[in-house]
């Protein structure tokens, strides 16, 4: 009697992750993610139960990666500004691919207003952070908007940049909440 076969979840997400990348949310179908995976179809709708699940899943790991980016950017117990400052970094510390990574991703989440809400929520999580009475709360704010404005920006193609570029402006972000 054969052994039963595993499947990689992270290895047939990363799959699902290069296929957004490539071929946009369109190309994200079980097929091509299975195929290109080594894998059924079958075997991918037993690890997502359905393309909403698999893009879920896409999202949860790629918040999950970028909030331990965040933290290893951070003060353990830090505060706001620490924390916003870790969000900063981490936010101009993505190269490229990532940024590719995140735009297939997004447009796939824009084809379904499923995944929204969780999205949403992670937002709100961050937005409540800020004490608006605060000086330095309020400026943590607004470099947390400024460096998403320039990754949003960059990562979907509105303006081109090079390497340089990108440091000098998340230097300048983080000058916004670097004199406490």
């Amino acid at each position: 009697m054969g052994r039963s076969r595993t499947i990689d979840r992270e290895k047939v997400l990363d799959v699902a992750e290069e296929i957004v990348r490539r071929g946009g949310a369109t190309a994200l179908t079980f097929e091509n993610v299975a195929g290109a995976a080594g894998i059924t179809k079958g075997g991918v709708q037993y690890c997502f139960g359905d393309k909403d699940g698999l893009v879920a899943a896409m999202i949860d790991r790629w918040v999950a990666a970028f909030d331990a980016e965040v933290e290893r950017n951070s003060t353990a117990g830090g505060g706001t500004l620490d924390m916003t400052r870790g969000y900063v970094i981490a936010s101009g510390r993505f190269d490229a691919t990532t940024q590719a990574k995140m735009v297939g991703m997004l447009v796939t989440l824009l084809q379904t207003n499923k995944h929204l809400p969780n999205i949403r929520k992670w937002y709100a999580g961050w937005i409540g952070k800020f004490n608006t009475i605060s000086e330095l709360d309020r400026r943590a704010r607004t470099a947390f908007f400024a460096a998403e404005g320039a990754f949003f920006v960059r990562s979907l193609g509105l303006i081109e940049m090079d390497q340089t570029a990108w440091e000098a402006i998340f230097d300048d972000i983080l000058e916004i909440i670097s004199s406490e």
